[in-house]
């Protein structure tokens, strides 16, 4: 078990949480933002290198419960070719969940064990529509240093580059 908070728990990934993880990505991103299968694919790919390699003494997923039910994710990876840089992944906060403090204990436990196990920096990329989220990296600190127009997905949108230096 994780920290509790406010109604909810962190955890880390168990049994059948991965499988979780990618569909309701893509139920999640489809229904709210019209993306295709393509991003499902994408997470799919992510959550399947974790799963396949990921080094537990640098790598890290947590699941967010509520009553029992999963309501979100977060996941901490190492950079391809970057020691010192780590990657935070999928975040998600189901929208039945949201308005719980879910989303800021995910990015905080997230930042926490980046800096605890060494990284001297974190990167993420998000969408510039995704307010409540670019707040949250906003609040833990993380500072926007590009961004682009770009056709993803199904769907033209402004990716943002977001970074934490330690």
């Amino acid at each position: 078990m994780g920290p509790v908070a406010s109604g909810f728990e962190l955890r880390e990934p168990g049994v059948g949480d991965l499988g979780w993880v990618v569909a309701r990505h893509g139920v999640v991103y489809h229904e709210s933002y019209g993306w295709d299968a393509s991003f499902e694919a994408l997470v799919a790919g992510v959550v399947g290198r974790f799963a396949e390699r990921h080094d537990p003494a640098r790598e890290r997923g947590w699941i967010a419960v509520v009553d029992g039910r999963p309501a979100g994710s977060i996941f901490c990876m190492a950079e391809e070719g970057d020691p010192e840089t780590a990657r935070l992944r999928l975040l998600l906060v189901e929208p039945w969940a949201r308005g719980l403090g879910i989303g800021k204990a995910l990015v905080g436990e997230c930042v926490k064990f980046a800096r605890a196990v060494g990284y001297r920096r974190m990167i993420l990329w998000t969408d510039d529509f995704l307010v409540s989220a670019r707040r949250l990296y906003a609040d833990a600190g993380f500072r926007l240093v590009s961004s682009r127009t770009e056709v993803a997905f199904g769907a033209e949108s402004v990716a943002e580059d977001w970074e934490l230096v330690f």
